[in-house]
C-alpha cells in the first residue's frame, strides 16, 4: 500500500493539480509535512488507546498518506525501507526493558 501512496504522491509532485492537498503539503514544504506526520501518529496513538477498530483504520490510512508524501519529499523510497527491513531480518533485537526511572 505504501507503494501505491508513494507513487500518486511523486506524481502529484511531478504534475501539480489546483486545488490539490498534496500540492498543499508540497507548497509548504518539509516542515508542513513533519507537522502532519506527528499530528497523525498521535491520532493513531489516541485511536487505539480508545481501541476503536474504525478509527485506528482512518487514523492509519491518514498516517501512511502523510509518511508516502514526506517520503517522495524527502527522495526516499519504500525500496530504501524493505532494504533496511531485509538487512534487520533474523537480527536479534538489542532492546531491553530500560530500568524505571524513579527519582524526578
Amino acid at each position: 500500500m505504501i507503494e501505491i501512496l508513494y507513487k500518486e504522491a511523486l506524481n502529484r509532485m511531478q504534475n501539480p493539480k489546483e486545488g490539490s492537498y498534496t500540492n498543499y503539503l508540497f507548497n509548504k514544504g518539509l516542515d508542513k509535512i513533519l507537522k502532519k506526520v506527528g499530528e497523525e501518529a498521535t491520532e493513531v496513538v489516541i485511536a487505539a488507546k480508545n481501541a476503536d477498530k474504525d478509527e485506528i483504520a482512518n487514523e492509519t490510512a491518514d498516517l501512511l498518506y502523510h509518511l508516502a508524501v514526506m517520503l517522495a519529499e524527502t527522495n526516499v523510497t519504500p525500496s530504501d525501507i524493505e532494504a533496511v527491513l531485509e538487512a534487520r531480518q533474523g537480527k536479534q533485537s538489542n532492546v531491553h526493558d530500560r530500568p524505571e526511572i524513579t527519582d524526578y
